[in-house]
Parts: C-alpha cells; structure tokens; sequence
C-alpha cells in the first residue's frame, strides 16, 4: 500500500482512504495535494505568516483537497464500484441500460427499489440482542447452534444432541446471531446497490446504520472472530463448520464498497470497518477454526476460499487474493468436480441437488473474484477435464420439471431455479445456446435481482 511522509497529511491519510477501499486514482490526487500542501506551509513560514499563516493556509487547502476527494470519488464509483463478488462490469453495464431508458431492467429495479424500502424501516440488530450466550459469557461473541442437531429423544435432557442431516431444528435459531448476522449483512447489500442505481443517499445512510451498529460501535459491535458459531449442545462449544455462516459478508463487503463516497459512509466508517476485518482475516487465517475450516474438502472448503479470497481483496492484499485463486483450481475445482459434472461430496448429502446448487454457487463466486486477479476460472480444465462449465451443464437440463434428478437423495422438494443466476454469470464468459435458450423459456421472472447484478 502507497504511502507518503509522515505527520498528519501523510502516512495517516491515505491509510484513511485505504480504510474506505478506495485505491488507485485516490492515492495519485490526494499524493499531489500533500505535496502542494507541504510547500504551501513552507511558503507560508518563509513569507511572515508564521503558525497562523500556515494554519490558515491549512484549512484552505484542506476544504480543496476535500472537494477533489467528493469528485474524485463520483468519478471512481462511475467507472469502477470495487466489488468483487458481484462483477463491476455488470453493475456498470446495468447503470448504463438503466440510463439509456432499458425496460427489460425495470421490472428488477422496481423489485430491488421495494426491498430497499423494507430494509429503510427495518429494525438495526446486534450481537447484544440475543439472551442465550457462547461458552464465554461475552455478548459480543457471535454464538449460534447448529441447525442439523437436535436434541436426543432417547435422552431425558435431550443431550448431547443428534444430528439429521438436511432436517432443519427451527429452534437452532430463534434466539442467537445467525439469523441477525445474515439479515444485517443482506440488508447493506441490498441497500448498498439501491443506492448505487438510485444514488439517493437514504439508503446508504441506512446502511451505514446497519454496519455502524453491528461491527463498529463499541457497545454493541461483534468480536472479530466465530469461535462459537454452530455450537452443539453437550458436544462442543463451536465449530469450524460455523463459519460458513460468515458466508453472508460478502454480500456486505459488495454493500459497503457500493456507498463509498456516499455523505453516509465518512472515512472513519471506513478505517473502522477495515481494521475489524484485518483483526477477522487474521483470525480466519491462524486460529484453530478458521485453520480446520480451510481444510474442508466440500463445500465447506469452497466457502471458506470465498470468504478468504474476498476478505483479502478488500483489504488490497492482492498478490495473496491471487495466490489463493490460483491455487483453488486445483485444490478444489479439479478436487470435488468430476469429468462429467457431479460433485460426489455434494451427491452425499441428503439434499444433493440443493448442495451441488449450493458449492456450484461458490464456485461462481471465486470465478468472479478471479476476475480481479486475472484467474480464468470458467476456462479452466483439469486433468480428467473438470470444469464449472461440465458442473454446470449437468444441473440445467433439471429446470424442466419432468426431468427426475437420480444422481442422489433429496429429502425436499427441489428449488430447480436456483441455477438460473448460476447460467447468467455463465453468459457473462461465453455465449451458450443451450443455457440461452433455458432462460428464455425459465427465466420469466424480470424482477429477479440477477438481471441487474450478479
């Protein structure tokens, strides 16, 4: 990361702009303006005005270089929103339609403009709120329970609980932070590309609110870690498989970059919210979890490169965003998908088809942040020919409700338009008649949010 001299115009400010996540042409307009600030106040030593005159020349061009970073930063959002799971390409192209009088988006941009209304009114939440807490006492650490255990029948106190893969316990979340956790970071990805393709600032002023509650205030922010997320009762007090609930964030990081330069979210929201990430990152990459959770070999694995691979692309970590990237085709593409499509881990479960959906899904989504590293996912091939494309291309034919899926057990009913989003950002590396023609007959619906951004 660039940085200039010291004092309270160099190394801090641009750590301020780093904070926001906003690289590049910030760095070269903010780097001219520290160096015609700090001959300013030399100048204004050497001709009489001593302290006052530096001071007051300090102000002026503060509020200058205040109203380059307001322009610089409409300019930047523009050409480039930063994010990573959802392709700026897309959200930019969709702007451009959406500007040029495009119907076809507008039935989707309705539909998002709605949701956004929904989360203006709703509730902020916090770790706080819940009664039940983790092993450690500490409201502030996320705790949840695992949702396939379930109290044991056979015991009187019902411990240790049992699992039932695919069986969801409603009561495994009524009162502990998955659902809070999920629906914050959700809500800032929704109103984060409300105002994106609105610009009206309520929406990122709602955002912020959100963040600002559930991962920066000091009296109810989250601890930077998930160290008891999917607790099992009589069992363990977490456990790594937990973390693929942080899965949600990523959502939140597109939000947050989204609302950059919004009056909403300052530079101290930004700094704030970067130094909590580095704090997870770190944690994510040296405690025992998030070194248990990397070593999965399912979707677990997977989930675990999408949350790693994106947490280090925020924080500008670049070179180790690509080193991951690189190294996932072979550790879990060419791992967990077979020459002829199947995912086997995934064919396992007692929702086969929901799970190959389901790790196809993150499979998509390091194909997207690939993207940013120049990581050809789509394109890649492995040994025995694996490829998204080949996974991909088994699940289509299933949109057509009379085609049976007999790959492997599905104790509930099929959601066969899950993939419908996945065969969009297919079309986005390569046109594809066959998915093209799926769309048109499946896809419908123009109120799906994947028309605009995916």
């Amino acid at each position: 990361m660039p940085r200039w001299g010291g004092g309270m115009w160099g190394a801090d400010s641009c750590t301020s702009l780093h904070g926001l996540g906003v690289l590049g042409s910030w760095f070269l307009v903010l780097g001219s303006w520290f160096l015609v600030l700090g001959v300013g106040r030399w100048g204004a030593r050497l001709m009489g005005g001593g302290r006052l005159g530096e001071m007051r020349l300090t102000v002026m061009m503060l509020g200058l270089v205040l109203v380059v970073m307001r322009m610089g930063g409409e300019d930047l959002r523009a050409q480039e929103p930063g994010t990573f799971s959802i392709s700026p390409k897309v959200l930019m192209e969709s702007a451009r339609r959406l500007k040029e009088g495009d119907e076809s988006l507008k039935p989707a941009l309705k539909a998002l403009v709605s949701e956004a209304e929904r989360g203006l009114k709703a509730k902020t939440e916090s770790v706080m709120g819940k009664e039940e807490r983790a092993a450690s006492g500490d409201p502030h650490d996320y705790f949840s329970i695992g949702v396939y255990w379930w109290p044991d029948p056979k015991k009187p106190d019902g411990l240790p609980w049992i699992r039932r893969d695919g069986v969801r316990n409603p009561g495994a979340r009524e009162d502990n932070d998955a659902s809070r956790f999920s629906r914050v970071n959700k809500w800032v990805e929704t109103l984060g590309l409300a105002y994106y393709f609105t610009r009206e600032e309520k929406y990122a002023a709602k955002a912020a609110e959100f963040l600002r509650v559930w991962y920066l205030n000091e009296g109810t922010r989250m601890n930077p870690h998930m160290n008891y997320a999917q607790a099992v009762p009589g069992r363990n007090d977490g456990r790594s498989t937990g973390l693929i609930e942080a899965e949600s964030m990523m959502g939140m990081l597109d939000g947050v970059a989204m609302i950059r330069g919004s009056e909403a979210w300052t530079l101290d929201d930004g700094e704030s919210l970067s130094g909590w990430l580095e704090q997870f990152y770190q944690w994510l990459r040296t405690s025992d979890s998030g070194l248990e959770y990397e070593k999965a070999e399912n979707n677990h694995g997977v989930y675990h490169d999408v949350i790693a691979t994106h947490l280090a692309l925020y924080l500008g970590m670049k070179e180790e965003a690509e080193a991951r990237s690189r190294a996932g085709l072979t550790r879990r593409l060419d791992a967990q998908i077979e020459a002829d499509g199947t995912q086997p881990l995934e064919l396992a479960r007692t929702l086969s088809w929901s799970y190959s959906v389901f790790n196809l899904s993150a499979f998509m989504q390091l194909a997207r942040m690939g993207e940013s590293v120049g990581v050809d996912w789509w394109g890649h091939r492995g040994p025995k020919g694996q490829s998204l494309r080949g996974a991909l291309d088994l699940l289509v034919p299933y949109l057509a409700e009379e085609k049976e899926w007999k790959l492997g057990k599905q104790i509930k009913k099929m959601d066969r338009k899950e993939v419908l989003p996945l065969m969009m950002r297919a079309l986005d590396y390569e046109e594809i008649e066959s998915y093209r023609n799926a769309l048109e007959q499946h896809g419908t619906d123009k109120r799906e949010r994947w028309w605009l951004a995916r």
